[in-house]
């Protein structure tokens, strides 16, 4: 199956093309049409990742192009990664095209919202399959290209067009980071190719502080794409596309394309102590500085999106702590939990519609198979034990301890009493207590959107089991079979993390209790009591106003001056020669007038003005 692998992204390609053409005849049977090839995609995923758990790596090439004697290559690899990463791809995409039939049913741009889910899986699963550099960054773009169009997707809502500019321009900031990395890699190297690149680092022939450097370059382009501090303002603003874009970005693919480059490049990282240092900081940072966000959130989109970038922060700090397996492992689980929650989330919202928390209560009895869907996943991403997040976030946490951070450490145990405690908080505001308005009209939603999110909740709960001592690690045995520079597929840490982590998580979920559910402890008196905290908080610690009066404000000024540059100084050039010349020939048009008279005297004073030249050069002209 393997030799075929290259079939796998262009059923989604089909689908985009197609309903772009025959979407307004097929209107809603669109689902059908992008569903049914999408399920060609995933079946082609499971068949290969099957075939890899007993083959080795395959990859096929050929020249694409010929610059001189330099020839760049095209083609895909199916290795252990990227085969894990086709099968998580195509399962939420296609989850994710599932629930849309449910979720959208009655939208007049149906047909176009599925053809936008085509291209945006086709980019995906292209970028994971591409066997250099050069390939990926143009999977990479049109990755960016589809985030926009579906972030965009309500284009009528000046929210939604803000966020896709938002989202597209901030990611470009570090696609930026990540181009010029290339090229240095380019430079040292002479080729794109992962393996030429991969043995030139183990041979030495790239210097220290050059894979320090450009480490740190493709580093800025999967802070762009994975929402990490200070890039990550874009990702809760693309809350404004449908919900189930926001599962789709959100949970296995264009978020998770950061991770995965990192993943990718880990044999270039692993070489700089220095670029590891980096990525564990960053992550660590965002993981507690987005999940402190998440807790005062009334949006039950944007709880989930603060979540995300905490989430995404464990697996860099996981990577930057030589801990490959655990950042891919958290990538798995987190793409399964996360999915499920954003697809609950979007069943409560098809059913109050509202997304402010503080206008729900209540929906427990109203939503019997939400709620307890969206209680999985809230489980799940809490690290409550035998849930999957459990043991991905173990072996975070171990890889952190182990890798001599004891501070990013304790950072990340205290983001996951804060992710604990502002699932719990959000959990018990939406599905306990009493209705905050009519639920007489609340219906459950219908099994096209409770299939996809029971698949998710299986998944949330069970895949943790591939790798963990307790029951095997399989997962990261086979992530790092063959491959002696990523490390063991399995790190042995002190038993008291997994009781502090567990402890934590608990603790998080009782407080939580507490203030939101039986309300012994007041959430109001605690906010009152750190009025500042709260209001910093709320307003994400102003980092969008920062960027508004810095950032904004200078490229803004840039802009205006270069514009007065070009309209006054360019421009009045170019009109002052062209006016030159204007005159010039308008002056020769009225010599050539057609008088004979005219052009007889123009003979003669040229004729006399020869002869004194003559007279006074004495003929030495």
């Amino acid at each position: 199956m393997m030799p075929y692998a290259w079939m796998i992204p262009l059923f989604p390609l089909v689908s985009f093309l197609a309903l772009l053409i025959a979407g307004k005849r097929l209107k809603e049977s669109s689902a059908l049409v992008g569903s049914g090839l999408l399920f060609l995609s995933f079946a082609g995923s499971l068949a290969v990742l099957f075939e890899r758990f007993t083959q080795p790596t395959y990859q096929a090439e050929a020249v694409w192009l010929t610059v001189g004697e330099l020839e760049l290559t095209a083609g895909f690899e199916i290795n252990q990664l990227n085969a894990l990463m086709l099968v998580v791809v195509s399962l939420v995409s296609l989850v994710v095209h599932i629930y849309s039939k449910g979720y959208m049913h009655g939208d007049e741009r149906f047909p176009v919202f599925y053809a936008y889910l085509g291209l945006f899986t086709f980019s995906m699963l292209g970028l994971v399959m591409t066997t250099n550099l050069l390939q990926l960054y143009i999977f990479w773009e049109l990755v960016g290209v589809g985030s926009f169009l579906l972030i965009g997707f309500y284009f009528y809502k000046e929210e939604a067009k803000a966020a896709a500019r938002k989202a597209f321009i901030m990611t470009r900031i570090g696609d930026v980071g990540l181009f010029i990395g290339m090229l240095l890699l380019f430079w040292q190297v002479g080729s794109f190719e992962y393996d030429q690149i991969f043995a030139s680092v183990a041979d030495g022939v790239i210097p220290l502080d050059m894979i320090t450097l450009i480490s740190l370059l493709l580093f800025i382009g999967a802070i762009g794409k994975s929402g990490q501090f200070p890039l990550h303002s874009w990702l809760p603003d693309a809350m404004e596309g449908p919900t189930p874009v926001s599962a789709l970005i959100h949970a296995a693919t264009m978020v998770a394309a950061g991770v995965y480059l990192v993943a990718l490049m880990y044999p270039l990282f692993a070489a700089s102590e220095t670029a590891l240092l980096v990525v564990a900081s960053i992550g660590a940072f965002t993981a507690i500085f987005a999940a402190s966000i998440g807790l005062v959130q009334k949006d039950i989109k944007r709880v989930l999106a603060y979540s995300t970038v905490s989430q995404l922060g464990y697996m860099m700090l996981a990577l930057g702590s030589a801990g490959y397996v655990a950042g891919v492992f958290h990538l798995m689980t987190h793409a399964f939990f996360k999915a499920l929650l954003f697809l609950a989330a979007g069943s409560v919202i098809h059913a109050v519609h509202t997304q402010n928390i503080d206008e729900m209560g209540g929906l427990w009895k109203k939503l019997k198979a939400t709620g307890p869907l969206f209680l999985i996943g809230t489980l799940a991403i809490s690290g409550v034990p035998l849930f999957s997040g459990f043991f991905s976030k173990d072996e975070i946490l171990i890889a952190a301890w182990t890798h001599g951070n004891p501070a990013l450490f304790w950072l990340a145990v205290a983001a996951a009493f804060f992710t604990a405690f502002y699932m719990f908080r959000l959990f018990f505001l939406v599905f306990t207590g009493q209705a905050k308005s009519d639920l007489s009209k609340v219906k459950e939603s219908p099994a096209t959107m409770l299939i996809p999110m029971s698949i998710l909740a299986v998944l949330a709960i069970f895949s943790g089991y591939s790798n963990t001592p307790w029951f095997g690690t399989f997962l990261g045995d086979w992530l790092t079979d063959g491959s002696p520079q990523l490390g063991h597929g399995h790190i042995e840490g002190p038993a008291w993390i997994m009781f502090v982590a567990t402890g934590v998580s608990l603790l998080g979920i009782v407080l939580a209790y507490f203030m939101y559910s039986k309300r012994s402890i007041s959430s109001e008196k605690a906010r009152q009591r750190a009025p500042m905290i709260y209001l910093v908080l709320k307003n994400k610690y102003y980092i969008d106003e920062l960027y508004g009066i810095t950032v904004i404000w200078l490229t803004k000024t840039i802009s205006f001056f270069c514009k007065y540059l070009e309209k006054f100084l360019v421009e009045g050039a170019v009109k002052g020669i062209a006016e030159i010349v204007k005159t010039a020939g308008g002056f020769g048009a009225r010599m050539q007038n057609g008088q004979v008279q005219m052009y007889g005297t123009v003979a003669f004073i040229g004729l006399a003005l020869i002869l004194v030249l003559f007279a006074f050069t004495g003929g030495n002209l």
